[in-house]
């Protein structure tokens, strides 16, 4: 983005004695140099002015300021800096008063902590949550809110990343007054000249000694401890902390030196670039070429079909965004089942204190249990979540099409049965859409939008609409067996099987994997989702399989057994007296030798980094067969598919751009040193080929056209 000329990112005005600052860096206004340069001159004018007894720092439009210019992090610094600008303001020998409407994230807070006192208007939002770019508040966040609102309290602001309305900011001491009403300008100097008429003193924050510092300091230890568990690997969240023990202990100038230090070493972190790019890339995947083509349908009641646990899931998630939803199931006892699974949620809401029961009645009030399919004739949307067959699926589909008033949209959460098949059992295939939900529905982010042949464009824009009403994160995706993120998962859910099968045990699998930063290991998962599933899979996929592909039998034999995971008490893990988290179990381990002795496997070990060498090639190589093959638009569709709905680590930015990050070369000779043991299963995708050979990155192809 180009700057702005300085008169208009910062405009100044003498309201009688009061100089007002006006932020005008349209949208949110970021803190780019030219908002920087014209703060500093500012600060600088109201020093130079005898006309002027006060300064007011107000944002113009619907922001205070929303934060540093993420575009230029990364990029040589540009003078003033932000900690200049910062100390111009805190150290001007007038009073300066920040009044807040809307956001002040970031930054933006840093510069409000820097005036001598702030006033925030109803819709202020406070925050600083540079721990979700993988920095930490560099400009004296983390020096300036532990004097203003008391250590524990500044720290776990920092840590969580979440803004806090006025009346939170108030009560925490982030803010000195509340003011009614929307006009900044006119409530700041109400304000201002109310203070000017005490005789208000500077107010310096850095000033403010801070309480308690041995108590402070224990508290700090408490939350490192905590924090180093619950962050696994994540490199800001402990700086943050160093950072407000500096603080503590040290003098005011010595401890923002520091807090810089911290600042440039988390901008240097791959972590940072990460997490960057995983914040881009998810307002980016709703960019689809469909969303360009038509406006979406209005649609305001919805209809699922069948109560299981994903039914249920996606109805509480369409109650949540304010819909009306009927639900379907065949029989009486079904749909009494259905409805006990959605009351099953706010019940647990209920218990944990996290809803009241009249909460829950007014959301209930919403909800239509139904055994007839007349009952949704007018419905806008329907979402059908059923048993996985597809001849199950496509009577429900005949049915909907009888039913469904024209121009009603109709989805199917399969996760890999062939869309293009349920749309023509129907008459209507250019309303018949995949909205691929993850269980459970109603906490999993991710909503692949699966879009086939004969789809209409504003079917498509309409599903991009409801996920932004679900609060989902949505992304395009082609019609394939398993879409992006099943299709990519059963590739490199092969490649740990050959490992298991060629010498590593799942339980080393799963540890190397979790200490990738995954929450759990493939084994983990499949005990999870019931290793029926996949098993139903296999035996359906068991006709078209490659008779020349490897195919490892151990989870079969497991299934066979009836230990399907966690539900059944057993599967790739013992789980004793329905426990959750599992514990290897020797009987596998010998079903595993078992295996390998009648293939002739001599088993041989493989360190962590051999596994996730393996686990990660798999996944990148598939995902770039998916870019090619356009089932994806872009690697970054795929990226934000796996962390979105995969536990793919954040702070590693997705698959694609770890590939990039480690450097295709490398990603490709380890391909190519695999395909020696078993060159049907390691064929390189040709796009990875092609993309080494022009000497480029997955991202050349994530570049807006």
């Amino acid at each position: 983005m180009g700057t702005a000329p300085l008169a208009s990112a910062v405009t100044t005005a003498l309201h009688g004695a009061i100089l007002v600052v006006t932020i005008d860096n349209p949208p949110v206004n970021a803190l780019g140099q030219a908002v920087r340069q014209g703060l500093a001159a500012a600060m600088q004018q109201a020093e130079a002015d005898a006309a002027v007894s006060a300064v007011l720092l107000v944002g113009q439009g619907k922001a205070f300021i929303a934060g540093a210019d993420i575009r230029e992090f990364g990029q040589p610094p540009v003078p003033p800096s932000l900690p200049e600008v910062c100390a111009a303001i805190e150290n001007c020998s007038k009073p300066v008063i920040a009044a807040i409407h809307g956001a002040a994230l970031g930054g933006g807070l840093e510069v409000a902590m820097s005036a001598h006192y702030r006033l925030a208007l109803p819709a202020a939002s406070l925050g600083l949550p540079e721990v979700l770019l993988g920095l930490l508040p560099g400009s004296g966040g983390t020096q300036r809110a532990p004097r203003l609102m008391g250590v524990k309290p500044a720290t776990e602001l920092m840590l969580s990343g979440k803004p806090m309305n006025a009346k939170a900011a108030l009560a925490a001491g982030l803010v000195d007054r509340l003011a009614e009403g929307t006009d900044a300008v006119a409530a700041g100097l109400a304000y201002a000249n109310e203070l000017l008429a005490q005789n208000a003193p500077v107010r310096r924050t850095r000033d403010i000694v801070i309480a308690n510092p041995e108590e402070a300091l224990a508290a700090l230890e408490a939350l490192k401890a905590e924090t180093a568990k619950k962050s696994r690997g994540l490199f800001s969240p402990l700086k943050i902390i160093e950072c407000v023990q500096a603080a503590v202990q040290q003098p005011f100038d010595q401890a923002l030196a520091f807090e810089r230090a911290q600042f440039v070493a988390c901008v240097a972190s791959p972590q940072r670039a990460g997490l960057v790019h995983a914040f881009f890339a998810e307002r980016e995947v709703a960019k689809v070429p469909e969303a360009k083509l038509a406006a979406p349908r209005p649609f305001s009641s919805i209809a699922i079909i069948g109560g299981g646990t994903m039914g249920a899931g996606i109805t509480v998630s369409a109650l949540d965004a304010g819909f009306a939803v009927t639900m379907i199931e065949r029989d009486a006892e079904s749909i009494a089942r259905g409805q006990k699974n959605v009351e099953k949620v706010y019940d647990g809401l209920i218990a944990k204190g996290r809803m009241t029961a009249d909460a829950k009645a007014a959301i209930m009030a919403r909800y239509t249990p139904s055994t007839s399919y007349d009952d949704i004739a007018q419905v806008d949307l329907v979402i059908e979540a059923v048993f996985e067959d597809l001849e199950v699926k496509k009577a429900v589909f005949r049915e909907l099409d009888r039913v469904c008033k024209p121009g009603a949209v109709l989805a199917t959460n399969t996760s890999y049965l062939d869309i293009e098949a349920i749309a023509d059992a129907t008459s209507r295939p250019q309303d018949v859409i995949g909205l691929h939900f993850f269980s459970p529905a109603n906490i999993m982010k991710l909503l692949e939008i699966v879009v086939p042949s004969k789809v209409s464009a504003d079917v498509v824009a309409t599903a991009f609409e409801l996920a932004k009403k679900l609060k989902k994160v949505p992304v395009r995706a082609g019609v394939c067996d398993g879409f992006i993120g099943n299709r990519i998962l059963a590739v490199y859910k092969q490649a740990a099987d050959y490992l298991m099968e060629d010498g590593a045990s799942p339980y080393e699998i799963d540890a190397a994997v979790r200490s990738f930063g995954y929450p759990m290991g493939p084994f983990q998962v499949t005990d999870l989702a019931g290793g029926d599933i996949g098993w139903a899979t296999r035996k359906r996929r068991a006709a078209t399989r490659n008779p020349a592909a490897r195919y490892v039998e151990i989870a079969d034999r497991i299934c066979e057994r009836g230990w399907f995971g966690q539900k059944t008490g057993r599967g790739f893990y013992l789980y004793p007296e329905g426990a959750r988290v599992g514990q290897p179990d020797p009987e596998v381990l010998a079903i595993v030798d078992a295996e390998r002795q009648k293939k002739g496997v001599t088993p041989r070990s493989f360190t962590e980094e051999e596994i996730l060498r393996r686990y990660m090639a798999a996944m990148v190589n598939e995902g770039a067969k998916v870019v090619e093959e356009g089932i994806a638009l872009r690697p970054l569709d795929v990226d934000v598919t796996f962390m979105s709905g995969y536990g793919f680590p954040r702070h590693r930015g997705g698959p694609m751009k770890w590939a990039d990050m480690q450097g295709l070369p490398k990603i490709l000779a380890d391909i190519e040193s695999f395909a020696k043991e078993d060159p049907l299963f390691w064929e390189p995708a040709p796009l990875l080929v092609r993309l080494v050979k022009e000497g480029k990155g997955f991202d050349s192809l994530n570049k807006a056209e």
